[in-house]
């Protein structure tokens, strides 16, 4: 739960979400790496502002571990 509300903080009124790449993808999954190429970062602390959705989301929260939802 606590994990959902960490996710919904980078929300703001504008319904974008600002996502900043932490950590590098050397050793994560394939799909993981294919899911933070779709989110459009590419290089470590890459920061991207993306539309609030459904969709951004979930890639977010697979991806939690590599990934940080910034205000």
């Amino acid at each position: 739960m606590a994990k959902n509300q960490d996710a919904n903080k980078g929300a703001n009124a504008g319904g974008t979400v600002k996502v900043r790449l932490v950590k590098g993808l050397r050793g994560a999954q394939a799909r993981h790496r294919l899911s933070v190429k779709a989110l459009g970062l590419n290089k470590l602390n890459d920061l991207r502002e993306l539309k609030d959705s459904p969709q951004v989301r979930g890639l977010i929260n697979k991806v939690h571990y590599l990934v940080r939802v910034e205000e």
